[in-house]
């Protein structure tokens, strides 16, 4: 027999030849188990940052000018969930089906009014503002004093002699269901990268 595929050209695997082939195809069989672990593991993150982004902390773009200098046209910022805001936090709600960045002025319950000159008054005291560069009475439509009713929040733009906000009944004080959070950081321009607070103000 020995003879036989001797004179056919054939010869048997050495035990060598065999082990490496065998390393081969375990390496290989490794090698695909990884890839799919580390795929599978890459959806998942993937898919927990959409999440996150779209149900914790949604990414919006500003459009229009009624929080200049604070936020420009163009701007892309985060903002965080929440149903706590204090007098000077910036936040982002549903308007008409379109989506308004005003900064809150007051709470359920406190009394707005505001002088010829616009300077903002919270229960009777004046509101530091270190966020405007020029104050404006704007498109005032309500009566002043105004109380803020239960479960709303007083808000106003920046740019005061631009923007239409709670002072106008044609926007009004926004309810909390209409919230979609608070801006906390700009992500874009790369220059004005950095956190929105009550000091921030492009110059």
């Amino acid at each position: 027999m020995r003879n036989a595929y001797s004179k056919l050209g054939t010869d048997f695997p050495t035990t060598e030849q065999i082990e490496k082939e065998l390393k081969r195809e375990q390496y290989r069989i490794s090698f695909r188990r990884v890839l799919r672990s580390t795929i599978g593991i890459l959806i998942t993150v993937a898919a927990v940052a959409i999440l996150v982004a779209v149900l914790l902390l949604p990414v919006l773009q500003i459009y229009g000018k009624s929080m200049n200098p604070t936020l420009e046209e163009g701007d892309i910022v985060v903002t965080v969930k929440g149903s706590e805001f204090q007098t000077g936090d910036v936040i982002a709600f549903y308007y008409n089906n379109k989506i308004l960045v005003k900064r809150v002025i007051a709470n359920p319950g406190d009394w707005v009014d505001l002088d010829e000159e616009g300077t903002v008054y919270v229960n009777n005291v004046k509101i530091e503002e270190p966020y405007l560069q020029e104050k404006a009475y704007g498109e005032t439509n309500i009566k002043l004093p105004y109380q803020v009713p239960e479960s709303k929040i007083f808000v106003m733009g920046d740019n005061r002699d631009y923007s239409v906000d709670s002072r106008n009944t044609a926007v009004g004080c926004v309810a909390e269901e209409q919230i979609v959070g608070k801006i906390i950081f700009r992500v874009w321009p790369l220059k004005a990268f950095g956190q929105i607070g009550i000091e921030t103000a492009k110059n």
